[in-house]
């Protein structure tokens, strides 16, 4: 796992990217950008086993006879 990405880090980042950053954001944005990392690495852990991908689905196509 990578470590968190500090204030400092994310001030350069968006620097480079063309987005400077207010000195009062940089805090945030690290935590933003950290907590959305956490969520992806999460994500990236999940087993999906044989479930085709989202592509493949067509919505109506299928048994519309459903009783409650």
């Amino acid at each position: 796992m990578t470590s968190e990405l500090t204030p400092q880090e994310a001030a350069r980042g968006a620097l480079r990217a063309g987005l400077p950053l207010e000195d009062g954001r940089h805090e945030e944005v690290a935590m933003t950008a950290n907590y959305i990392h956490s969520v992806i690495s999460t994500l990236r852990e999940l087993d999906f086993g044989e479930t085709p991908p989202a592509s493949s689905y067509r919505a109506g196509q299928g048994n519309a006879d459903a009783t409650v």
